[in-house]
């Protein structure tokens, strides 16, 4: 293929994605958009009762909208896209916990969300809702980690992890040209996300279309890369939440990092599972009131493979509070 067919392909595909995108957004979004102080965040409400089920999503995800439908008929849920995220508006502000943890306080006032919370924090959003709790423990009622991190490991990560942490934040900026360029919803539309992760699948249609969107945006992998590059200062910033009393807190703990495949071929996988035991066992010490609960066939995408853990985490804190005292321990 010649260089001048391969720029007009280009040239296509780039004005593919920009009609695309235009045309989404005169669509309204699937929640509302709220103003946190000049720029809007998205969320979605669903299902009734108290407490409200508040879910953070791991770094560069939105699987909320995987796991509203579940949770909901628990009780009312809550999913919110992070600044940069989904229908939310980038934040002036460093993607760091601290900052987060005040955006996502200020969107619940704002909307009228009223406490108390059961917050669900998945990979790196269990450094943001633990620092919420700790921030405001008074909104708080228990807590799920799914596959959480803690910062004492990710702070003394081996020099294999770190050059792996380095690929993905060059992995993200390319998607971010791959995105301007068309290319990522191409992909998206012919089947690559399932393909890699065929456990997608089992989703409804509505849920993928919403994760893809963010996907398909330059803007969500340019969020990806400030978070990751700030992964660091956000482990600091969360090392103030390392004692939260007698908080109820149930962990979900993976069997592996990664799912051994052919993509997992050149990670360093024995060394990302190390780190992962080392962080479970700091993360049992986070309150005296701690479940941790075996996730035997799943990744740390728990959300993706066994996402009826999280729904069933959740339903063991709400039984706890039906019927003990939130003093009690499990």
């Amino acid at each position: 293929m010649s260089i001048s067919v391969r720029v007009l392909l280009l040239i296509a595909t780039t004005l593919y994605q920009a009609i695309a995108c235009w045309l989404e957004n005169q669509k309204s979004p699937p929640g509302q958009l709220i103003d946190v102080g000049g720029y809007r965040l998205h969320f979605c409400i669903a299902g009734e009762g108290s407490p409200t089920i508040i879910l953070d999503h791991s770094l560069g995800g939105i699987e909320g909208y995987f796991l509203i439908e579940e949770l909901a008929k628990l009780t009312r849920v809550c999913i919110y896209d992070r600044a940069g995220y989904g229908w939310s508006d980038h934040s002036p502000h460093p993607r760091t916990s601290n900052q987060i943890v005040t955006e996502l306080d200020t969107l619940l006032t704002q909307a009228g969300i009223e406490p108390p919370y059961i917050l669900v924090g998945n990979s790196f959003g269990s450094y943001n809702v633990r620092l919420y709790a700790h921030r405001f423990p008074e909104k708080v009622i228990g807590i799920v980690l799914t596959d959480g991190l803690h910062e004492t490991g990710m702070l003394k990560m081996s020099i294999q992890l770190q050059v792996l942490k380095l690929f993905f934040i060059s992995g993200f900026l390319m998607s971010t040209i791959g995105s301007i360029l068309g290319i990522i919803r191409l992909l998206g539309l012919y089947g690559l996300f399932e393909l890699l992760k065929p456990e997608l699948r089992q989703f409804s249609k509505d849920s993928l279309n919403s994760v893809k969107y963010s996907f398909y945006r330059s803007k969500h992998w340019i969020t990806m890369s400030r978070e990751m590059l700030n992964l660091n200062k956000s482990a600091r910033q969360v090392s103030i939440a390392n004692q939260l009393g007698s908080m109820p807190i149930v962990s979900i703990k993976a069997s592996s990092f990664f799912k051994p495949s052919i993509w997992t071929f050149f990670i360093p996988l024995r060394g990302a599972n190390q780190l992962r035991e080392k962080m479970h066992r700091e993360l049992r010490n986070l309150s005296t009131n701690f479940l941790e609960l075996q996730a035997n066939n799943s990744g740390h995408f728990v959300w993706i493979d066994q996402p009826n853990l999280i729904v069933d985490a959740v339903s063991i804190l709400l039984e706890k509070n039906q019927r003990i005292s939130p003093n009690d321990e499990f």
